[in-house]
């Protein structure tokens, strides 16, 4: 089940309803740190000096428990109560280049400003450059606001416990939160709070998509009609496409503009390619439908844009809607029932609201809600940092994987190709939500899995890994 995303209050809640229930801290607190020292060896590296700043609060109690868990290797613990008396000490491990910080001085109890002393330990902190894996929260913010109080750790990961603090999905705090990961299993009963904003975990797609049968044929597994490319923007036709076969529905074809015919289909095998035809119906026979990557061409025949309302309001199939295609959308519901997706990054949700980014950036969840009532309770991917997938109601899930790295041209046609990839397939499309959270939770994870391996990748190289993320 995906993590709900809570207040301070809540958690409080919840660690309450633990030891009534019989939990003891002493091991949650051990298992934390077993957790803790296990990101913090693989931040660090097989040799790395490890320098943990431990408070006087739980936070600080989680780190020193890590240190037991890394006894081979150089891990040197300071205890942080007075920080003047600490600054000279931390300076003088600093300047010895740590691999990684472990940083619990303080946690999410934390609700008033820091004094000059407490800003300027900070400040040494931020200044080394060096890796910093935060317990819970980053020290210095609020974790229900996601405002620093006067200074905050700025985290390379934090590892926060239980769930996510509802602070740390506001913009104000990504930068200190860096890399934000959960440890769901720390001890604690099944959390008691719910809420519209959900985490989704690697757990949440176990067995999905469920097991084709041995005597399955492409039949089973549904057709792509895809109309991407013109003239100037052709690659992101071949990056849909080629995407979408990761997904593996049965057929493909792509519907691209004459004017870039020869170089698409000059670089698709399996993909079948045709020239963009006024009199093409969809869906037809298709399962689904994708319109968008690559139709940013000035010269575009209006009957491409009439056709794409067209689909809209009357498919019976899965449709999504990306890129330009965005801008042609009507504002007339579609059928109740049907699957309609739309994935705009921050600059195109702002367009959709006649507002400006920073608008759109400043209350995402309510930009989202607001851009799926406006288009019939469509479902809408919300791309960057932290990407959410809901609708005018329900759930909001917060996709957990994925890094800047994805910040690459190219990078959302790959997405629109494998999401449209996965909904042409009929068993994927009772559970539009589920779908959809797994093949953005496969995109991220396709680049973690790059960034690991190479920081120099490219797109072409996240359409080869998509798709190949085992779950546990």
């Amino acid at each position: 089940m995906p993590a709900p995303v809570i207040s301070v209050s809540q958690m409080r809640d919840w660690e309450k309803a633990s030891w009534s229930a019989g939990a003891i801290e002493a091991e949650v607190i051990n298992r934390v740190g077993e957790i803790v020292a296990r990101r913090a060896r693989a931040l660090a590296g097989v040799s790395g000096f490890i320098l943990i700043l431990a408070g006087k609060g739980n936070n600080g109690s989680d780190a020193r428990r890590a240190k037991e868990h890394l006894q081979d290797l150089r891990v040197v613990p300071c205890e942080v109560t007075d920080p003047r008396q600490a600054l000279p000490e931390i300076t003088r491990w600093l300047e010895q280049n740590p691999a990684l910080i472990v940083d619990g001085l303080f946690g999410i109890g934390l609700n008033r400003p820091l004094d000059e002393h407490w800003q300027a330990l900070i400040r040494r902190v931020n200044e080394s450059r060096a890796k910093i894996l935060s317990v819970d929260v980053p020290s210095g913010l609020n974790a229900d606001t996601g405002e620093p109080q006067g200074a905050a750790v700025r985290a390379t990961v934090t590892l926060t416990l239980g769930a996510p603090k509802q602070g740390m999905l506001l913009p104000a705090a990504w930068p200190f939160v860096g890399r934000l990961e959960v440890a769901p299993e720390i001890g604690l009963v099944k959390c008691p709070a719910t809420g519209e904003m959900n985490w989704t975990l690697a757990e949440d797609f176990k067995n999905f998509p469920p097991t084709r049968k041995n005597e399955a044929n492409k039949g089973n597994f549904g057709r792509l009609a895809i109309i991407a490319g013109s003239h100037g923007f052709h690659g992101a036709a071949v990056l849909t496409a080629r995407s979408a076969q990761r997904a593996q529905p049965g057929l493909i074809t792509l519907h691209t503009q004459e004017a870039v015919y020869q170089p698409v289909a000059s670089q698709l095998q399996a993909v079948m390619v045709s020239v963009w035809q006024p009199t093409l119906k969809l869906p037809g026979d298709y399962d689904a439908v994708l319109i968008g990557p690559g139709l940013a061409s000035q010269d575009l025949p209006e009957e491409l844009k009439s056709a794409t309302r067209q689909v809209w309001l009357d498919s019976p199939a899965p449709v999504v809607v990306d890129a330009s295609a965005l801008d042609w959308l009507p504002s007339s519901p579609p059928p109740e029932t049907a699957i309609r997706v739309i994935t705009p990054h921050p600059g195109e949700a702002a367009r959709l609201l006649r507002t400006s980014a920073a608008a759109v950036q400043a209350n995402r969840p309510n930009a989202l809600r607001e851009i799926s009532k406006r288009l019939g309770n469509c479902w809408v991917i919300l791309k960057g940092a932290q990407t959410l997938i809901g609708r005018s109601t329900g759930l909001i899930c917060v996709n957990s994987s994925g890094n800047p790295h994805l910040a690459q041209g190219g990078s959302g046609d790959v997405l629109a190709g494998y999401l449209a990839g996965l909904l042409a397939q009929p068993a994927l499309q009772d559970n539009p939500l589920q779908t959809l959270c797994y093949g953005v939770w496969q995109h991220g994870a396709a680049a973690d899995r790059l960034q690991t391996a190479r920081g120099n990748w490219v797109v072409e190289d996240l359409v080869e890994e998509i798709g190949g993320s085992i779950r546990p």
